[in-house]
């Protein structure tokens, strides 16, 4: 099921992207909270909270929010001293925050956009817990952009500011526990058009907008501050929505999947069709299993659940067919399952297994009067969510016999997706009547410089290598980087300490997850006024990151690490120079490599190495 068996042109393969970046902002989208993130046991108190689906102003109910509510579940929240009631929901959200507005319309100038004369915040439904309103804030800022790619433009329709959901923390035994410490950062969300014809240019529009979306020096960067959300279809497969691929390099895999995903479905549909296949109604089929040695169906029993099953006629061996690495129609089944709480379904492709016996399915196939050329799909659990399990089995069958369902699924850590909930619909979406609408000002707001013009500029202006200026560039310091510079540090200084030493301190297992800006900010003052020599960089770093709360003069201070004066470099080198003295006579200059390491360890990195080594060579000379 490689990629060389598909011809995307020929499939008719049409996919966009939507991208999801956090912002770097001082405070939430609409509060004063900082946008910091938290541990969950640091949590100050918690709340619980039932959602329920809303009508939009129409008097609609959306399909996939009415889904999500059938699972009854209760949401526990984590709140902190650092967020507030607005996070709650017991309190009105404030205005949109300006500095999140201000970097929204400086990557609408990058993709050419056009803002929007006013902007007006909406609710779009969400109730899977993840928002204690039981919606998300959206606001459209800007329209009508495009980027290029090597197989020509992508358009970019939209580009929206949004307030990031809660972060899901576990799943409990009544429902699931959320974090507040993120709902409410500010992100943006860009979709593009529908322009994108194979998975290597999904992969290169998606590092585009990356590369674009950093070059504001304004977002958050590491795990889970950038989403990529998916759409793909083929024609004649239907539009999926594939949420939250994490890793930017997992697009192609992902679209690819989901073409032979959509490919293998249409066949399994006409194929169906062949066999003039159909679904007929579930049946209970508890007795068949009496005195099972099946442990998930014993389990169920049990406890006075039931075992429910359906007839798929004409589906014998496409139930178990693959149809993406690892995943079979039956998966899709399982996974609709899942959503109504069941722990997932047996199916007679790949029965007997699972203590399921041969007698035991010849059984089954006669409970439900199934032919050779049948397939039989069960559920055991209890009996409200076996019932409402083989009922959406039966749902999923029904629509394989149409092929493709329009649906949201959730992209998997393989490459693979799993079935979320139906397409959200229109309505979705209505206003939000607690914030005023803004009028974008793009006239003053700066366009930024490209990431790829600041490794130009780094070349020319600071002289850096080109390794050491794109690692400086497309770095998580870069935004540093220029304030340190612009304050007078030396850039090559400031580079190699923020990509070279912090790089190697983390291989070392040193916590540098710990020094913080204000703590690098130190380190490089300290060196450029001649306060610490170079060679002491690493160990004050490391000191830092053992004890983030002194400052560097006074780490430096504790640990001994502040440059010593040129007498006392004097003073150690002779030291190392006579107790050596046997060699030095005997080799003369020859001396001299192991000689300054010796040095060096004996200043402990007080001492500039062009300076120990200028000493060196003048008391080596007077020996030899």
């Amino acid at each position: 099921m490689s990629d060389t068996e598909y011809d995307y042109e020929d499939l008719g393969l049409v996919a966009g992207l939507e991208i999801h970046q956090q912002l770097d902002t001082a405070t939430k989208l609409f509060c004063q909270c900082p946008t910091d993130l938290r541990e969950p046991e640091e949590a100050t108190r918690t709340f619980t909270r039932y959602l329920h689906p809303t009508r939009s102003e129409l008097g609609e109910i959306d399909d996939a929010a009415l889904e999500e509510s059938k699972v009854d579940r209760e949401f526990e929240y984590l709140a902190y001293d650092t967020t507030c009631l607005v996070e709650e929901d017991d309190e009105p959200p404030h205005e949109l925050d300006e500095e999140a507005l201000e970097t929204a319309l400086e990557v609408a100038q990058l993709m050419d956009m056009h803002p929007v004369d006013q902007a007006n915040v909406m609710r779009k439904l969400v109730v899977d817990g993840s928002n204690t309103s039981g919606f998300q804030r959206s606001t459209l800022i800007a329209t009508g952009g495009a980027i290029e790619t090597s197989d020509g433009a992508v358009g970019i329709e939209d580009l929206l500011l949004e307030e990031e959901s809660a972060q899901r923390v576990e799943e409990t035994d009544e429902g699931v526990r959320y974090s507040l410490d993120r709902l409410g950062i500010p992100l943006v969300e860009i979709g593009t058009s529908p322009d994108i014809s194979s998975p290597e240019q999904a992969l290169e529009a998606a590092e585009r907008i990356g590369m674009l979306l950093r070059s504001t020096g304004k977002v958050k960067r590491g795990l889970g501050t950038i989403r990529q959300d998916v759409n793909v279809s083929i024609a004649e497969g239907a539009r999926v929505e594939i949420k939250g691929v994490q890793s930017l390099d997992d697009i192609d895999d992902i679209v690819r999947n989901e073409v032979a995903r959509q490919a293998e479905l249409v066949d399994i549909r006409d194929e169906l069709g062949e066999r003039e296949a159909a679904v007929s109604n579930p049946e209970d089929v508890t007795d068949v299993f009496e005195g099972t040695d099946s442990g998930v169906i014993q389990g169920a029993l049990s406890s006075g659940g039931s075992v429910m099953g359906v007839r798929l006629e004409g589906f014998d061996g496409l139930v178990g067919r693959e149809i993406a690495p690892d995943r079979r129609l039956g998966t899709e089944f399982s996974d609709h399952a899942k959503r109504h709480g069941a722990g997932g379904i047996f199916h007679t492709d790949e029965l007997p297994a699972y203590g399921v016996t041969e007698d035991e399915v010849a059984d089954l196939r006669d409970a439900v009067n199934a032919d050779p050329e049948d397939a039989v799909a069960i559920v055991a659990d209890e009996t409200d969510i076996a019932e409402a399990a083989i009922n959406a089995v039966v749902e999923r069958a029904q629509t394989a016999l149409e092929g493709v369902p329009e649906e949201t699924r959730g992209a998997n850590d393989d490459g693979t997706t799993r079935y979320l909930r139906p397409l959200p619909g229109a309505a979705r979406m209505y206003p939000e009547t607690d914030v005023p609408p803004v009028e974008p000002d793009p006239s003053e707001v700066p366009e930024p410089e490209l990431l790829t013009e600041k490794v130009d500029r780094y070349q020319d202006e600071y002289d850096l290598g080109a390794g050491l200026a794109e690692q400086v560039a497309y770095g998580t310091h870069m935004p540093l980087f220029e304030d340190v510079v612009a304050d007078g540090i030396d850039p090559t200084l400031a580079a190699s300490t923020l990509e070279s030493t912090l790089t190697e301190l983390r291989r070392d297992d040193v916590p540098v997850k710990n020094v913080t800006e204000t703590h690098l900010q130190g380190v490089l003052r300290m060196v450029e006024d001649g306060d610490l020599p170079n060679e002491g960089v690493g160990d004050l770093l490391t000191a830092l990151a053992d004890d983030p709360d002194r400052t560097a003069e006074e780490a430096a201070d504790a640990e001994d690490l502040g440059g010593a004066d040129d007498e006392e470099v004097r003073e150690a080198i002779v030291e190392v120079v006579e107790r050596n003295e046997g060699q030095v006579e005997e080799e003369g200059m020859q001396a001299f490599s192991g000689l300054m390491g010796e040095c060096m360890g004996a200043l402990r990195g007080k001492a500039d190495g062009d300076l120990v080594s200028e000493v060196l060579r003048e008391e080596i000379q007077k020996r030899a």
